[in-house]
């Protein structure tokens, strides 16, 4: 489904739409958003209209609502949580001759709209040969500032060949008004958010004043409060004059102008959010006072240098370069500006599925964060990754209380929530996947191996991974006759087969949390006294738990079949029928939409890749051989309903050396949004898939392992592809990789020396003398 070249031409570093095309436009919304892991705006026009599905969010801020089941039993989730539409103020909506501009039915001479990724900047430039026929040019920019999490802007520039009343209606509109119950549902599909029933925001402040308007409001049930504003700055040598109006669900500031032929009008307009869950909302305007204040002191220039300074900085750490056909180079550059987005400022908070992009999967944080994005984050911005780890352990109290309904010891982190609670309403395909404990002990440890940062252990990683380890010790038992540890009743990454005994997965990812607890708090008993002594009163430690982990660990039960010579997913799923994929017609995919659970659950068909995924995540625990009979076995398999599939599939076919495939799957990751490659990227960015993506190239092509944080790298750049080449921050130390066909280059830019391993070779790199490790090709 790529777009047309010569409506969506492919640059390197931007995205551009060369012409307005209606059939594209819920794509646009998607494609063209911004955010900065605190406040996401989609790429709706200024004029308001048309627009698919309209969207602003603050990263949290959501409301609650009771999960009705349609038959009750004890500890199924109570309360779901959605992320809530706040107020949208990038409206700016411009009248001629009082004729509105409105794209579908507007005679544009010119248009083009762009996605600036190394400024950060959305901008969108169109003559509009009005009604009169008079030629009215339009120009804005638009960003979410990564400088200040709190604040956004827009440029608006408007000039006309002849004398023309000119208004600009600027409004701060609340679209959770009363029409919300009229809109429609999910469809069915249960990855697309729910329609609201009641009315969400509650009004509590209004003020307006000169060209500034400001709104409060408390959402009805979770009483989380928000604040929003905007503010105004005029730069023109025409007469006008503004009016302003203020009412429950719309602030407005329109500017009526006395145009001139060839006199321009701009109109910066600046908008700031503020949410809590505790203070009241009258705070939250005075501090979105405070932000504007700074914001019009500043101008929008600042607030554009800004995003170039941080964005600068990400690029220096965080670009690859791709030389390869097609559009890979602008699609991988929009997968990273993606993952920066979704993250850069979310600090306190988690990382929705969707970034802040859409609605769909309601803005829960998933284990995608800890197996998709934290490595991306890891080697590039390790600070994010702390935070998120630091966010995880916020939720550890009602990790702690679910563990406990569920009738298990430490704690069970939720597998999908905003507020730390479960919000998944169907056990089996959520609440069974227990994984999710261990995805976040593997997250720590790959955050420790690679920064070196042992103070997240002592202040917050410890505590997680003795509770962790706490959980599998009671979920799983020992068997009376042989003493091999097993875990059943649980659901592995496959949602497609669920509730199933000894998951290979989670059974692998479990020993490895297990295993890693006892290390690390045998390092905390011995080399930090102080910690351990902290962690004991904090958790009621006891050292004969070390003696059970470690046992469990190393009794742990993984399914192998000998006669295949492959990793059975769960102890039963060889079993099971294989699916009919011949019968099946392509209009039946997603298989969730078009089968009943109970048919997909008793056959051989994965979602996405399961057993595949621990042997990317775990390869030191497999043979390539065992690599290369699962990957076959399993690979016809898979539907690739999943977005979190086609990248980790091309991993592991780039590493046993079916290139072909690598490639095609590592396409499939990389357009996922900019093709719609799974019909669905109007409900918004698919952020996993774009660490995937990150994933696929450096782990996949370049061959990159980082076991025990023992850098190795064996890389398999496709034929087809003339050169890769990246960056990598690794335990204060900045390492460039350049690959091509007739050789290789390994480079320390900066840090101490640091020894890694080139296709099972000890290199030494020094940054004194810059010099490089030049390797040849793979004969």
């Amino acid at each position: 489904h790529l777009p047309p070249e010569h409506a969506f031409p492919t640059e390197p570093w931007r995205v551009v739409e060369s012409e307005f095309t209606r059939d594209w436009m819920g794509n646009g919304e998607t494609i063209f958003s911004l955010s900065n892991g605190f406040l996401g705006i989609r790429g709706m026009f200024e004029e308001g209209r048309p627009s698919i599905a309209p969207g602003s969010f603050v990263n949290g801020f959501h409301e609650t609502w009771p999960i009705e089941h349609a038959e009750e039993a004890f500890g199924f989730a109570r309360t779901g949580q959605t992320i809530v539409n706040v107020p949208d103020a990038t409206l700016m909506k411009l009248y001629v001759d009082d004729e509105p501009l409105y794209l579908p039915t507007a005679r544009l001479v010119e248009y083009e709209r762009s996605l600036d990724l190394r400024d950060g900047l959305l901008r969108r430039q169109l003559q509009w040969s009005a009604p009169s026929g008079k030629q009215v040019r339009v120009h804005t920019a638009r960003l979410v500032s990564f400088e200040h999490r709190h604040l956004a802007a827009i440029s608006f520039e408007v000039e006309v060949d002849e004398d023309a009343p000119v208004v600009v209606s600027s409004q701060l509109l609340n679209r959770q008004d009363s029409r919300a119950i009229d809109e429609p549902g999910n469809g069915g599909d249960p990855r697309r958010p729910r329609a609201f029933q009641h009315r969400v925001l509650q009004q509590r402040e209004e003020v307006a004043e000169d060209l500034r308007v400001m709104l409060g409001y408390r959402t009805m049930n979770s009483a989380m409060t928000l604040g929003a504003g905007c503010d105004h700055v005029v730069e023109t040598d025409n007469t006008w004059h503004a009016e302003h109006s203020i009412g429950e669900d719309l602030g407005k500031v329109v500017f009526t102008i006395q145009a001139r032929a060839g006199v321009p009008v701009r109109i910066t307009k600046f908008f700031t959010y503020h949410s809590s869950r505790n203070v009241p909302s009258v705070e939250l305007v005075d501090r979105c006072d405070r932000s504007l204040d700074r914001a019009v002191q500043g101008g929008f220039g600042a607030l554009a240098e800004g995003q170039r300074r941080f964005l600068n900085r990400f690029w220096s750490r965080a670009d690859v370069e791709i030389d390869a056909p097609g559009r890979l180079q602008q699609a991988v550059r929009w997968n990273l500006f993606q993952l920066y987005q979704a993250s850069a400022r979310a600090e306190t908070s988690g990382i929705p599925a969707k970034g802040l992009t859409g609605q769909a999967y309601e803005g829960h944080y998933f284990w995608d964060t800890e197996i998709y994005v934290a490595p991306f984050l890891t080697y590039t911005e390790p600070r994010i990754t702390r935070n998120l780890l630091r966010f995880r352990h916020l939720m550890l109290p009602k990790a702690r209380d679910r563990a406990r309904e569920l009738s298990e010891d430490g704690a069970l982190f939720p597998w999908r929530t905003i507020n730390g609670e479960e919000a998944s309403s169907y056990y089996a395909a959520g609440t069974a996947q227990y994984h999710i404990d261990a995805d976040v002990a593997y997250a720590i440890k790959r955050y420790v191996d690679v920064r070196g940062d042992t103070d997240l252990l002592t202040e917050v990683g410890a505590e997680i991974l003795v509770e962790t380890a706490r959980m599998w010790a009671k979920l799983g038992f020992h068997g009376p006759r042989t003493g091999v540890f097993h875990i059943h009743g649980v659901t592995g990454p496959d949602e497609y087969t669920t509730v199933v005994n000894d998951n290979a997965y989670t059974n692998l990812m479990a020993r490895r949390n297990l295993a890693y607890a006892a290390d690390v708090v045998e390092w905390l008993r011995d080399e930090e006294p102080r910690a351990y002594h902290r962690l004991v009163h904090d958790t009621s430690f006891e050292e004969r738990e070390i003696d059970a982990w470690r046992t469990a660990a190393a009794r742990m039960y993984i399914p192998y079949d000998e006669d295949r010579g492959i990793h059975p997913q769960d102890a039963k799923f060889l079993e099971r029928e294989v699916w009919d994929f011949a019968a099946t017609p392509a209009s039946h995919y997603p298989l969730l939409l078009n089968y009943h659970p109970l048919v997909i659950y008793r056959h051989q068909v994965l979602k996405q890749a399961d057993v595949v995924l621990a042997m990317v995540l775990l390869g030191d625990e497999f043979s390539l051989d065992q690599k290369r009979r699962n990957f076959e076995y399993y690979d016809p398999l898979t539907t690739g309903d999943s977005s979190l599939s086609a990248s980790v599939q091309a991993i592991l076919a780039a590493e046993i050396g079916y290139e072909a495939k690598a490639v095609q799957y590592f396409h499939y990751a990389a357009l996922m949004d900019l093709a719609d490659v799974a019909g669905n990227v109007i409900d918004g960015v698919h952020v996993a898939s774009t660490g995937g993506v990150w994933m696929a190239l450096v782990y996949g092509f370049a061959g990159m392992r980082d076991f025990d944080g023992e850098l190795t790298f064996d890389p398999r750049l496709p034929a087809e592809w003339d050169g890769l080449a990246f960056g990598l921050r690794f335990r204060d130390r900045q390492l460039r990789i350049e690959l091509r066909h007739d050789g290789e280059r390994y480079e320390l830019l900066e840090g101490e020396p640091l020894t890694i391993t080139v296709r099972g070779e000890p290199r030494h790199l020094a940054a004194d003398d810059r010099a490089a490790i030049e390797v040849l090709p793979r004969a």
